[in-house]
């Protein structure tokens, strides 16, 4: 077992990474019951896998328990399941002193936390994260939103969770492709200030994606860690140290827009994408290798994940997809701030990028891929 614990004062919280922690779910969360009752959201996929063992071991432990049920999928983070969330929980007779558990990947961890942020003016919630992207990025660190028409996350809130359990072994439910999705974020930090975890990650990135457990238990605590000490040092992004996390986010979330938030594109489908991109804008600029960009596009190739354009199926041009980044939450003063590198392990921010010249780019990017040879 590891305890992690993200520095926040009065909102500072621990992080449990505990193989078969589920099985031990009653005593882990017995700080956050009240009045013999808990209130439960996940989605009809994860529900399917582990409610039935979760009601049964939380009524032997005398608390009852309720479950709302959310479609699953990333359409399922909008207003409308955001209003029957609310709904529900304060016809359940929610109470501002409640706790919350939020049971599922991102989408789950996203809508509940935005949704315990607003009701009753704030109630406490707790992350139980069954995807991998989740158990390493989405449930640490108390962002919280829904997607809207104008683009991803651009409607939420700051709200730290109390407590987040993680079991590895959740993750045996979990499709090839939402386990290769979630690597992405685990390659991400790497990338941003660790070069020798990038290093690590090349060797034994199979194995974590066998979910052989010494593997997946390092890759998932060593993401928490960085994860956790980055948030620290900026919980609200007002300096440029927890932008760092969003490398690839920017090219990311437009391929996302332009696929339509769905299973054509997966969230950490396109974060790959997108720091592949990051990658290869910083060699265009002088900023680094172009090797260091076709490394990491290997890495993420030999584990069977999208690298390019073509590999997203994006077909957009350059300036449609700076449209779409245009609407990006981070966009201040007609500037869009980038993570740009100057090699692996070596993430900035950079303020002074053109978005005219990005939408070149992407276009120079859509024309090597219709000049390469076919394989």
């Amino acid at each position: 077992m590891a305890r992690l614990n993200i520095a926040l004062g009065q909102r500072s919280y621990d992080i449990v990474v505990e193989a078969n922690a589920l099985s031990r779910l009653a005593a882990h969360i017995a700080p956050w019951t009240r009045r013999g009752r808990s209130l439960w959201i996940s989605d009809s996929v994860v529900a399917a896998h582990h409610w039935p063992k979760i009601e049964a071991q939380l009524a032997s432990a005398g608390i009852e328990a309720h479950l709302h049920v959310v479609p699953a999928g990333e359409a399922s983070k909008s207003w409308a399941e955001l209003a029957r969330l609310v709904d529900w929980l304060l016809a359940m007779g929610v109470e501002r002193s409640d706790t919350i558990f939020a049971l599922g990947g991102g989408m789950i961890g996203d809508l509940t936390g935005f949704a315990a942020s607003i009701v009753k003016r704030g109630c406490d919630f707790v992350q139980l994260p069954t995807t991998l992207l989740a158990q390493v990025d989405s449930s640490v660190g108390g962002k919280t939103a829904i997607n809207t028409a104008a683009g991803k996350n651009l409607v939420g809130s700051f709200h730290q969770p109390k407590f987040v359990l993680i079991d590895p072994q959740v993750l045996a439910t979990l499709p090839p492709r939402e386990m290769r999705a979630g690597y992405a974020e685990v390659v991400k930090y790497g990338l941003i200030d660790d070069a020798p975890f990038f290093d690590w990650c090349e060797a034994n990135g199979v194995a974590v994606l066998a979910q052989q457990p010494d593997a997946l238990e390092r890759a998932i605590t060593t993401s928490v860690a960085a994860k956790a000490r980055i948030v620290g040092e900026d919980e609200r992004e007002t300096k440029d140290r927890r932008a760092l996390l969003n490398l690839g986010h920017t090219f990311g979330h437009a391929l996302e827009a332009d696929t339509g938030f769905g299973e054509r594109l997966l969230h950490g489908e396109a974060v790959g994408v997108g720091m592949v991109l990051a990658l290869l804008y910083s060699a265009r600029r002088g900023l680094c290798d172009a090797r260091d960009a076709e490394r990491v596009a290997a890495h993420l190739s030999a584990c069977a994940m999208p690298v390019t354009l073509a590999d997203a199926g994006v077909t957009a041009d350059g300036a449609a997809l700076v449209d779409h980044m245009r609407h990006d939450k981070k966009m201040s003063g007609g500037t869009l701030p980038f993570l740009l590198l100057r090699g692996i392990g070596q993430t900035f921010v950079a303020h002074d990028v053109d978005l005219d010249d990005v939408a070149q780019f992407l276009d120079e990017q859509h024309r090597i891929a219709a000049q390469a040879p076919v394989s």
